[in-house]
């Protein structure tokens, strides 16, 4: 399997986000998560992989996270995957902040809503759904179990988590699917966020637990 990350310029000046590219090397198979921007470096990526781009992962519906879907999408084909609860969002430029941040709206229809525990496969490597709401309530990250790490969009940063301050957020949720799920994972899992470093669960666990101290 190969793992490509770029840091794409967003829709919101000065705001970088993280794209990732997973390719199966004998299928050629091949996922792009959060295409932010700047759809010319992700399109030669894919050209120089010699890709066949299967899924546009969203992990949720901010317009720093979809700003080149419909270029890509138009260049490359793959269909377009989000969460079954964000869907609206993606379609709506004032719950996706692009008609609210940015002087261009975007409303982009999904080919498919995904739904907790769905797994999807490019090649012979499997990706589970898991459901983090709270960033958004349609938040969601990918797990790969064999490959040993995590996408997980604004949910989980390295000693931090997602803004909670905008339409559909919820302090109490992120809270809780950064402890119910995300550090249920094995600890040595790697974690590779929207924004920022990666990190490993292992690391971020005593954050959460500290905050939760003391907690029913």
């Amino acid at each position: 399997m190969i793992l490509k990350h770029l840091d794409l310029k967003s829709n919101i000046e000065g705001l970088v986000t993280n794209c990732y590219i997973i390719e199966d090397e004998v299928t050629k198979e091949t996922m792009v998560i959060d295409p932010a921007g700047e759809v010319d470096k992700i399109i030669e990526l894919l050209d120089i992989l010699g890709s066949n781009l299967k899924y546009i992962y969203l992990t949720h519906c901010h317009v720093d996270h979809i700003g080149a879907v419909n270029a890509l999408r138009e260049s490359k084909g793959g269909k377009i995957l989000i969460y079954l609860d964000e869907a609206e969002g993606l379609e709506n430029p004032e719950i996706n902040l692009s008609g609210v941040l940015t002087s261009m709206p975007i409303s982009i229809e999904p080919d498919a809503r995904v739904n907790e525990a769905d797994v999807l496969h490019i090649g012979e490597q499997e990706f589970k759904v898991i459901h983090t709401p709270g960033h958004t309530k349609g938040s969601s990250s990918l797990y790969c179990e064999k490959e040993g790490f995590v996408f997980s969009g604004d949910t989980l940063f390295k000693e931090s988590w997602g803004r909670t301050d905008l339409p559909t957020s919820s302090f109490k949720d992120v809270i809780s699917s950064i402890t119910n799920k995300l550090l249920t994972l094995p600890s040595d899992t790697f974690v590779y966020p929207g924004h920022g470093s990666p990190t490993k669960i292992v690391d971020e666990a005593p954050i959460y637990l500290k905050l939760t101290a003391g907690r029913d």
